[in-house]
């Protein structure tokens, strides 16, 4: 049996950018992901702590050292720039697998989103 755990989290970001007519996902800074083990194009959950919108997407780089947290597509309707988001990420594994599992979980200055 597999069980789905959290593998990764960026906790509390602000979104820096909304682009409507992009084609989807959610433009992040490459440092952000790499501290968090999330890499381009990988599935994660969006929760946006000012609204309680719930929703997932895919990642794209967006530069190291940007500080960029745009959603991009259809989920830039639930976001406004200025919102704090937290990103999660999960993974399947056994529950043996689980028991001994450490996430990776990120806490970059919420005002400017880079690593402290």
């Amino acid at each position: 049996m597999q069980i789905e755990v959290v593998k990764s989290k960026i906790h509390r970001v602000k979104v820096t950018g909304a682009d409507l007519d992009y084609v989807g996902s959610i433009t992040l800074d490459d440092d952000l992901m790499a501290a968090a083990g999330i890499i381009p194009g990988e599935r994660v959950y969006i929760v946006n702590v000012n609204n309680g919108e719930r929703f997932d997407t895919y990642t794209i780089s967006g530069g190291s050292g940007t500080g960029s947290v745009v959603l991009n597509g259809p989920a830039a309707r639930r976001v406004q720039k200025g919102d704090v988001v937290i990103i999660i990420a999960y993974a399947q594994m056994t529950p043996e697998e689980a028991q001994t599992f450490k996430p990776q979980i990120v806490f970059p200055n919420e005002s400017t989103n880079l690593l402290k």
